[in-house]
């Protein structure tokens, strides 16, 4: 019985040792030491400098006004600013509101036909429609003063319709 004891002994030692064994996992890889990289010192140079252009926005709106006129032409006994010379108002007004310390004169001017004060009245009309269509894109009113020349300064001689037609206009001009 003895042997039979340290037989039953030993199968209970194997198996307890069999059931203890574990599967070995794969080993983690091996991280290699290297060495950081040698730290290059910059020289200090400067990158290289464009330079900047300086934009003088005043003279770029002045020329751009110019470029499209100092003059709104009328119809016959009309004080009507025509669409087609809204850009010229457009430009101008955006002159003005860059820029609070620029006056301008809209001078009005009529053709010969009709009396001296309906001229004239008909001259501040058209001058103070262009007064009021750039007031209404921005341009602060102090900055334009309407007058009127009536049929007194015309910019053609002539008694026709090519002359009376420069005639009728509103004159746009710095103070």
């Amino acid at each position: 019985m003895m042997q039979m004891q340290k037989l039953a002994l030993l199968v209970l030692v194997a198996a307890g040792l069999a059931a203890c064994s574990s599967t070995k996992l794969e080993e983690p890889a091996k991280v290699e030491d290297k060495p950081a990289p040698p730290v290059v010192a910059k020289q200090d140079t400067p990158p290289p400098v464009t330079p900047v252009k300086t934009v003088d926005l005043d003279a770029e709106l002045l020329a751009a006004a110019n470029q499209k006129g100092r003059t709104v032409y009328f119809d016959f006994d009309s004080f009507v600013v025509k669409s087609d010379y809204t850009p010229l108002i457009e430009a101008h007004a955006k002159r003005l509101k860059n820029n609070a310390k620029v006056r301008l004169s809209l001078e009005g001017h009529a053709d010969e036909r009709g009396g001296r004060e309906y001229n004239l009245a008909l001259g501040q009309k058209r001058a103070e429609a262009v007064a009021q269509s750039m007031s209404l894109l921005g341009a602060g009113g102090a900055q334009v003063e309407p007058v009127s020349f009536g049929k007194e300064r015309p910019a053609a001689e002539g008694h026709n319709e090519e002359a009376w037609a420069k005639n009728r206009r509103v004159e746009l001009k710095d103070k």
